[in-house]
């Protein structure tokens, strides 16, 4: 009843118009599209249509697939009317529309099938909420992209969904694993609510505090703009790292997004954890410390926010200074989408013209810090080998030196398990919490800690390239020393 009138169930068009400025009519409300959809859902190429639209473009796919499968796998004819009962025909004729002599309750269709029938059960649920798309929109997209989806499995020419899209991005995607971890709880608890809830970040930047919140979908407007008329974003003027160092990027947008990407370990907090421990002594005492994901802030700022595990008598990068022109976040960024904007990359780095071509940026005096011969490969490239090489590492250090071979999953907590068939990988009946590997030494757990850091920071060749690959480079010297590792033609930057 805050949207519809009680008695006439229309719509109060009015109350819309605060927040929507572009709705004076109902009409209107099938233009509505807010900053955080930002995907092609239907695939059609059109991102600023309404979100109503973007649900009737997959009604329109769902449609053909739907009827591709009734022809082709249940070898009968459909057509949908959404207006005589009860809605699904066969098609006497199979022209594909449902004719006045075709939609009647004794032509029913009558070939259903698992598959077919829960497509078509989702179809429905689309089409009779008119007002899906303000009830719920997403949710309706992802019913009508996983219903097609599922028919692709059993079509010989599938329905293209190659340009579509089932999810949002980033901060917006509320039905991934980052919002949706704690459903089963019901309260995300204060450690993670800061930066798991649309409530959290307020909170924290308003109070300085953290409390459980309840689960959320994805983050809302309010979450980084302290006013909905204006959308200016809360000022924040310094970030506190999880090392203890407070650092001021000199820009309040970026120091806004660094409250959260910052990561939650530190070598501060590895070096706690160790202690006076030997470095090759096993002990219950240690444990895996997860920097968490996406630590842009910590990678760009270096030495000076210590994110990473940096050795004693080493010298590290500190804050990685971009073209001046793209200091800041959403320099880069897109604020709402995330994704980079590889249009402003170009104008500098030739030969980038999509996000695909990032990976192979590379600097003319470049040198071949991984030592693989490949002096044209982008700087991503020369981290990935020299990551794959503390791997390798990491598990012969594991094998040879402690006994306990161990092995990595980037997506299953938490992440280290104990290779218990010594085949490199965790296997499905590896990955859970039980077998977590618990045998680790300080040099092993220095080492894993800098594999996961460059390993949950995508962009990190970006963000503070050399700095990834000097923890990559020191962590294999350091693992070195206990076992047998060639580091043969590597560069430390």
């Amino acid at each position: 009843m805050d949207c519809h009138d009680s008695h006439t169930l229309k719509v109060k068009v009015e109350l819309c118009s605060t927040c929507h400025k572009e709705v004076r009519t109902e009409e209107d409300f099938r233009r509505i599209r807010m900053e955080g959809s930002l995907v092609d859902y239907d695939g059609d190429g059109n991102i600023r249509e309404g979100l109503a639209d973007e649900i009737a473009g997959l009604q329109e796919l769902l449609h053909q697939a739907i009827q591709a499968y009734a022809r082709d796998v249940a070898r009968k004819p459909i057509v949908y009317d959404a207006h005589a009962y009860p809605y699904f025909f066969v098609d006497l004729n199979a022209n594909g529309a449902a004719d006045p002599d075709e939609a009647k309750p004794n032509n029913k269709y009558n070939a259903w099938t698992p598959r077919l029938l829960r497509a078509a059960y989702n179809y429905q649920v689309s089409r009779k909420d008119p007002g899906a798309f303000a009830h719920g929109g997403k949710y309706v997209i992802q019913l009508l992209y996983d219903s097609i989806e599922d028919l692709n499995q059993a079509l010989a020419t599938p329905i293209d969904l190659s340009k579509a899209h089932r999810d949002d991005t980033g901060h917006f995607a509320g039905a991934s694993e980052s919002f949706r971890h704690w459903d089963q709880e019901g309260r995300v608890p204060p450690a993670c609510s800061r930066c798991h809830t649309a409530e959290g970040l307020p909170l924290y930047l308003r109070d300085g505090v953290s409390i459980s919140q309840a689960p959320s979908n994805g983050f809302l407007c309010s979450t980084c703009h302290d006013s909905l008329t204006e959308f200016t974003r809360y000022e924040v003027k310094q970030v506190t790292f999880p090392s203890g160092a407070v650092i001021d990027s000199g820009d309040p947008n970026t120091n806004l997004c660094m409250t959260c990407h910052q990561g939650r370990e530190s070598k501060v907090s590895v070096d706690r954890l160790i202690g006076k421990l030997p470095p090759d002594q096993v002990s219950d005492k240690l444990r895996f410390l997860n920097v968490h994901y996406f630590a842009a802030g910590a990678t760009r700022f270096g030495t000076q926010a210590k994110g990473a595990y940096e050795y004693d008598g080493k010298t590290y990068e500190g804050f990685f200074q971009h073209h001046a022109q793209f200091r800041g976040c959403a320099d880069c960024h897109d604020a709402h989408e995330l994704e980079v904007r590889a249009e402003f990359c170009g104008k500098c780095h030739e030969g980038v013209s999509t996000r695909a071509d990032l990976p192979n940026i590379r600097l003319p005096e470049t040198p071949d810090y991984d030592g693989d011969g490949n002096t044209t490969e982008g700087l991503a490239g020369e981290i990935e080998t020299m990551r794959e090489a503390l791997y390798k590492a990491l598990q012969a250090y594991a094998r040879d030196r402690i006994g306990t071979p161990i092995a990595y999953h980037p997506h299953a907590y938490p992440y280290f398990f104990t290779d218990t068939n010594g085949n490199g990988v965790v296997d499905p009946e590896e990955a859970n919490p039980q077998n977590r590997y618990k045998t680790w030494t300080p040099r092993l757990l220095r080492a894993a800690y800098n594999y996961q850091f460059a390993t949950k920071d995508p962009g990190g060749y970006v963000h503070n390239g050399k700095y990834i690959l000097q923890i990559l480079y020191d962590s294999l010297e350091d693992l070195s020393r206990a076992v047998p590792i060639s580091m043969k033609g590597m560069i430390r930057p």
